[in-house]
């Protein structure tokens, strides 16, 4: 008998949410400048709303890591969904700077557990050499979802309002939550779905013992996490990488209005192109980083150079746009830029379950927290600098420093094949 391949509909469940996530975390970057008029806001305040998202997502996002753990992706990613419709709805009808604020906050903290619940439902659901590329599936959904996002919000924007996008919105994420709750389950033996010749591939180079661990992580779990090298690193490289995600999700289309004078339906236009290109190369490196791992046997090679490569690339894309006046120059080097920072996004993901993979779920925790921080950090002090200077060249500044930064240490301590074998 043929085996069945319910795990391609686990991916898509996944990449699916993760569409519905990004869409609704960027929406608001296409419709403060209304915002902003409407409600009165300054570019600090706008800034301080943006960043809010990620103190939200810092609280639940450690949070997250440990409840998947525990109880597993089903029910929290369920959850989560639900909190963050009602968050979405809740925008939609902010009167003033406090009640947006909060329903930001609010967001983030709905949406925290969501990477820490794909990291633990792909550990489970896919053998070792596969999880990168799988990886790469759902989480090309990011750059896709913000690719499509663009036109579809401001279309809605300019039809409905901010208001009624935020409903709209609001009704379209609470779509997802029954099919993934009557679909999934975090066994995979324990789906009707699944037959015995697909369970066979799935558990294909994992332990023996697959059932979620059903218990929160001792302190001396957590310290293992906090004091491995190449785990630290990786934290520190996916800060980064969420510094230049935040920082392009929720200014690049104020960037193209304020530095080109663009309108909202060519905002929506030109975002398209950054966030394709990432997709293509979130989705090509995936599958490269596995297929390296399988040839060369090193993780070094498929998870370490690939992340200090693609930052490279992205720390020198965003040199050019700090100078240049020219929006087709902006365009390509932020293109290229956006391309090269995410591309590497499934090998940092993967690098968790390389190392610790019975406790996958709870460092994805830790590694997403320092991506809630630069969630917060990045349009906090891009829009402090804005409100300074009215320039974004001391962002883009920013982010190539950053960028080398990781590269350095990426280099020089990023060692997972020597720090794996976790005691």
């Amino acid at each position: 008998m043929a085996a069945t391949r319910f795990h391609r509909v686990v991916i898509f469940l996944l990449f699916a949410i993760t569409v519905v996530n990004y869409i609704d975390r960027a929406a608001i970057s296409y419709a403060i400048p209304a915002i902003e008029q409407q409600l009165g806001l300054s570019k600090a305040a706008a800034g301080t709303i943006l960043g809010a998202f990620g103190l939200g997502y810092a609280v639940t996002t450690l949070i997250g890591g440990f409840a998947v753990d525990r109880y597993g992706a089903r029910i929290v990613l369920s959850i989560a969904a639900v909190l963050w419709s009602l968050s979405i709805g809740l925008t939609g009808l902010a009167s003033g700077f406090l009640t947006l604020y909060l329903a930001r906050t609010l967001l983030g903290m709905a949406e925290g557990p969501n990477f820490s619940a794909v990291t633990g439902a792909v550990e489970r659901w896919l053998p070792p050499a596969r999880q990168a590329s799988a990886l790469s599936y759902a989480l090309v959904a990011v750059p896709v979802a913000l690719a499509c996002g663009g036109p579809i919000v401001t279309q809605l924007l300019a039809a409905l309002g901010w208001r009624g996008t935020f409903a709209v919105l609001f009704a379209l994420s609470l779509v997802w939550v029954p099919l993934w709750y009557f679909l999934f389950r975090d066994d995979p033996a324990q789906s009707r779905h699944v037959n015995a010749q697909e369970l066979a591939f799935i558990r294909e180079g994992q332990k023996a013992e697959t059932a979620p661990v059903r218990r929160w992580p001792r302190m001396s779990e957590v310290r293992v996490l906090l004091t491995n090298r190449t785990l630290l690193v990786n934290y520190w490289a996916f800060f980064v990488f969420g510094y230049f995600l935040f920082f392009f999700m929720a200014w690049l289309p104020s960037y193209l209005q304020q530095s080109y004078g663009l309108n909202l339906a060519a905002v929506g236009a030109f975002t398209v192109l950054p966030w394709l290109c990432a997709a293509v190369a979130l989705w090509a490196l995936g599958r490269w980083s596995d297929r390296l791992l399988r040839t060369t046997g090193r993780l070094r090679v498929s998870r370490s150079y690939l992340i200090a490569g693609t930052q490279l690339v992205a720390a020198l894309a965003v040199v050019p746009v700090a100078f240049s006046a020219s929006l087709p120059v902006a365009i390509a080097c932020i293109s290229l830029a956006v391309a090269a920072s995410m591309g590497a996004n499934a090998a940092y993901f993967a690098v968790n379950v390389d190392i610790v993979p019975e406790k996958a779920a709870t460092a994805l925790g830790i590694m997403d927290f320092c991506f809630a921080l630069a969630g917060f950090v990045a349009p906090v002090i891009t829009g402090f600098v804005l409100s300074l200077r009215g320039s974004f060249a001391d962002g883009f500044a920013l982010m190539a420093v950053l960028a080398l930064s990781s590269v350095v240490l990426v280099l020089a301590f990023h060692r997972p094949d020597e720090d794996r074998a976790i005691p």
